[in-house]
């Protein structure tokens, strides 16, 4: 999830969280509403720190194996393997005998294994 959506998602969530205990507590609360808000409030908190915590993308195992050739010319790029644009995605990554990767002319690239860029 992107910082930005993280950032719209937490203010929606406190302001939703916080309206029901919030009017409860102004009504002159018994004791049942004092424990529901306490506890409401207590698993938003939960809720949000585990939003922020958690890491961004998906959580997926990407693996690459025995992928083959890959060829690239004038100014193109070839990967036998994973790519995360910009360093993109999580959880974990694997590559292994993903073959061979070539490339031609200028411009191009070739990657086995890994990409991050």
């Amino acid at each position: 999830m992107s910082l930005a959506r993280k950032i719209i998602m937490s203010a929606l969530a406190v302001a939703l969280v916080a309206s029901t205990p919030l009017l409860w507590l102004l009504d002159g609360p018994g004791t049942g509403q004092l424990a529901g808000a306490s506890v409401q409030v207590a698993l938003a908190v939960v809720a949000l720190a585990w939003t922020w915590i958690r890491p961004s993308g998906t959580a997926a195992h990407d693996r690459a194996v025995g992928t083959g050739r890959a060829r690239a010319r004038d100014a193109g790029m070839s990967i036998t393997g994973i790519r995360r644009r910009h360093g993109r995605g999580g959880g974990s990554a694997t590559a292994e005998n993903t073959g061979d990767a070539t490339s031609h002319g200028p411009g191009s690239a070739s990657v086995t294994g890994i990409d991050y860029s």
